[in-house]
């Protein structure tokens, strides 16, 4: 802090945080040195704002089938400015122009789940993530990819086809499955006898 003139009894502290507490101490200096500071003042809380941080690491994925999840990291207690802390998910599919909103009102959340019968398996959707409070909407995050989740594999694999190798062992063959939008990521495969 500056040094203020010793005929001067009160100053302006600026750049605090909003809806945080404080205390202040004052110290008398002279040529010769600082003094002891006072006692602390009485703990004030500046007036809430509207935050202005976004959330982090915004992504998402899987979940089950006509569903898309979207994930990020929450906005510490010190950054949201105000009470009424919530977050505001916007999504859209990749090319289209309307956005869809939605409020999730918990400060502690970190996940949104949107459900929607029409979504299909692995679509692209483009997502952010802001925050509001009692004072109004805050910042967007930057826009993310985000897919939804996966259907289960439609395709059966081809060519199966079996190789005794001794008595009580039989070797297995077939030709993988691809990838492909419809598809999905083949995680395993089940060898069964019927």
């Amino acid at each position: 802090p500056e040094v203020i003139n010793g005929r001067t009894h009160k100053a302006t502290v600026v750049d605090l945080s909003p809806w945080v507490e404080y205390e202040f101490r004052v110290v008398a200096s002279n040529s010769v040195g600082i003094g002891e500071p006072s006692r602390p003042s009485a703990l004030l809380k500046t007036k809430a704002a509207v935050p202005v941080v976004a959330p982090t690491n915004v992504s998402g994925g899987g979940g089950s089938r006509s569903e898309l999840v979207i994930t990020w990291e929450p906005v510490p207690e010190e950054l949201q400015n105000g009470e009424g802390f919530g977050y505001i998910v916007m999504l859209r599919p990749l090319g289209s122009t309307t956005w869809t909103k939605a409020v999730v009102a918990s400060v502690e959340a970190s996940k949104y789940v949107y459900r929607n019968e029409s979504i299909t398996p692995l679509s692209p959707f483009e997502v952010k993530v802001g925050v509001y409070n009692n004072e109004g909407e805050g910042t967007l995050s930057s826009i993310s990819i985000v897919y939804s989740g996966e259907d289960e594999p439609q395709i059966a694999p081809a060519g199966a086809s079996a190789l005794s190798v001794s008595a009580a062992e039989v070797e297995v063959s077939w030709q993988p499955i691809a990838w492909n939008r419809h598809t999905g990521r083949v995680l395993g495969y089940e060898v069964r006898q019927p």
